[in-house]
């Protein structure tokens, strides 16, 4: 059983920049770019602000890494692993795989960028790792049959961490096998209602999956050991129902997985995009009309979208996960992004009024064509009688639907600005294009303390 972890850690150790082909080179540094946005408007969530505070009290160690925070010291690198992991998972904005559920940029690079500064690794460096933790983590997601109830933090994207971290302090295939079989012990198994609870500890497992993946290497480096199907046996009997190792290898080396992604372009969690695409279609067919002249939005959609419907959600973060809060936002603002999710919004009377007319309901037919799409079907009906009816396959961000560069590089604009200047904007910008030339991966952070 243990060939398919010691495969996956060859490909991990063995894996060169040069050896990527340019599109798989090109994602690499747009999912930096995205990540970093992310990390950067995470991180003024007052939750993570005062954690941060906390965390920072004490003097920085020699080796120090960068928080995705202007004006915050350097602090060390588990601590930066974890911080910027739990900023990356805060504002539901952060990239996602489309077959496979695995937030694997959120809970990788993180751990990879402190790994890197730590080990004053390059760009080149930095990218690879990130790439190949992403690969491990998408593959052994395929691989697991996950619990109903267990949320995707902390899980198979722990394991491409501690690969990343392992291969940026410089430990060869076993070392690094060593490390993920190390990390297995370590998993998590967040809960998908701590979402409708609106319990931002979500957050802090996937925050986790650096921190624990950063430890996972420097245990591997110091000699520690795991057992040699610890992986198998966690992801079968104890994290998860189940594995199987066939679709782990499927293509290695030649299908990379961070080209299979879905950009996020809403603050709200992604299975309810394509009904919210759907929205969006049926209104500007009706004319975007006010929201006093809506007198109900019917969606259907497969079964795990459909449980997302709190007409009432009970906080800020349990509006991220309401499709009836999303689907107001956009009535009423015109968007869905992070300044849709707000206590100001969520109080308003017109947003409550306008939730409690959406109702959403699964649709086994949909349901059925999980996962190669991920539907959504949207009513809208007004009180003059008129209606429009839209469905949509894949949402807007998917690989099968992708956003255009523009796109990408707007919703980065957008959310770094939130904390950044527009002069930083752009140094972090125009750096990130050239991350494969940096000689110190540490550069990434410059205009930040600038």
């Amino acid at each position: 059983m243990g060939l398919v972890i010691d495969t996956l850690a060859a490909h991990a150790a063995a894996t060169s920049w040069d050896s990527l082909p340019p599109d798989v080179q090109a994602q690499a540094r747009r999912v930096l770019l995205d990540t970093l946005g992310v990390m950067l408007a995470g991180s003024r969530r007052p939750e993570v602000a005062r954690l941060r505070e906390r965390m920072l009290a004490a003097p920085p160690p020699p080796e120090a890494a960068r928080l995705a925070c202007p004006g915050a010291p350097p602090t060390s690198p588990a601590a930066a692993a974890l911080l910027n992991g739990i900023a990356a998972r805060s504002i539901e904005l952060c990239e996602g795989h489309r077959l496979v559920s695995c937030q694997a940029a959120a809970q990788v690079l993180p751990a990879a960028l402190a790994m890197a500064e730590a080990r004053q690794a390059s760009g080149r460096d930095l990218l690879v790792a990130l790439v190949v933790g992403y690969d491990i983590a998408v593959r052994l997601g395929a691989g697991l049959h996950a619990r109903a109830l267990a949320h995707q933090n902390g899980q198979t994207a722990l394991l491409g961490a501690a690969a990343a971290a392992a291969r940026l302090r410089g430990l060869d295939a076993a070392g690094i096998g060593e490390a993920m079989r190390i990390a297995a012990p370590l998993l998590m198994v967040p809960s998908y209602t701590l979402t409708a609870a609106g319990a931002t500890a979500l957050n802090v497992a996937g925050g986790m999956s650096n921190h624990q993946g950063l430890l996972a290497a420097e245990l591997a480096a110091s000699g520690f050991t795991g057992g040699p199907d610890a992986i198998e046996e966690s992801l079968a009997h104890l994290t998860g129902d189940g594995f199987d190792p066939a679709p782990v290898t499927e293509a290695l080396g030649t299908r990379w997985e961070i080209t299979r992604n879905h950009f996020r372009v809403r603050a709200c969690c992604n299975p309810i995009y394509a009904s919210l695409d759907a929205i969006e279609l049926a209104l500007a067919e009706l004319g975007h009309p006010a929201a006093e002249a809506i007198d109900r939005i019917e969606v259907q959609t497969y079964r795990f979208a459909s449980l997302m419907r709190a007409q009432q959600p009970v906080n800020e973060f349990a509006a991220r996960y309401s499709l009836p809060h999303a689907a107001a936002a956009i009535v009423l603002l015109g968007h869905a992004g992070n300044p849709a999710f707000t206590p100001e919004h969520l109080a308003d009377p017109r947003f409550a009024a306008l939730r409690s007319r959406v109702t959403v309901a699964e649709d086994p037919a949909l349901t059925a064509r999980v996962p190669l799409s991920k539907p959504g079907r949207a009513t809208i009906v007004l009180r003059d009688g008129r209606r429009a009816t839209h469905a949509v396959e894949s949402a807007r961000g998917d690989y099968n639907a992708p956003l255009d560069e523009n796109a990408l590089r707007g919703k980065f604009r957008s959310l770094a600005g939130e904390v950044l200047s527009v002069q930083a904007v752009d140094a972090l910008e125009h750096l990130v294009d050239r991350a494969q030339d940096w000689p110190r991966a540490a550069d990434w952070s410059a205009p930040l303390r600038d």
